[in-house]
């Protein structure tokens, strides 16, 4: 059996549904993970969802995904455009690794439209919402 995908979400995710909905959807993170859960089974996959508002957190998640997941699907939050912590980590694994952002972060204001995160991913998706993690679900599936 395949290892299970690790989905990390960073920094006020925890806050989507009442944060920004005009931004960011009215979904919350839990309805976000259940919508993984259900898409990872679809394709044979499990999914292994998380949220942190710290980034010594993230890279340590990161660092462990070597041996425990098969692939990362990392939505960092504002940490995408200021961690060179996290882009180290993720430079460091060679699972395959794909940036999500439910906006389209290109259409954003210029600090949120370089991303450090996707230096180190293999894709990115971004702008399709909730959306934007069921395709990133299906592109670990494929590079699987």
């Amino acid at each position: 059996m395949t290892k299970p995908v690790l989905i990390i979400n960073g920094p006020n995710l925890n806050q989507l549904g009442a944060r920004e909905p005009e931004i960011y959807g009215e979904q919350t993170l839990d309805e976000i993970d259940k919508l993984c859960q259900k898409i990872g089974l679809e394709l044979g996959l499990t999914t292994d969802f998380r949220q942190s508002n710290n980034e010594g957190e993230i890279v340590d998640w990161v660092q462990e995904s070597i041996l425990q997941h098969s692939s990362i699907i990392i939505n960092g939050g504002a940490y995408s455009h200021t961690s060179i912590a996290i882009l180290d980590a993720l430079r460091n694994i060679t699972i395959p690794i794909i940036e999500v952002h439910l906006s389209n972060i290109y259409q954003r204001e210029s600090y949120r439209q370089v991303s450090y995160i996707s230096k180190a991913a293999n894709g990115v998706i971004c702008g399709f919402g909730s959306d934007s993690y069921e395709l990133a679900l299906r592109a670990a599936y494929k590079l699987l």
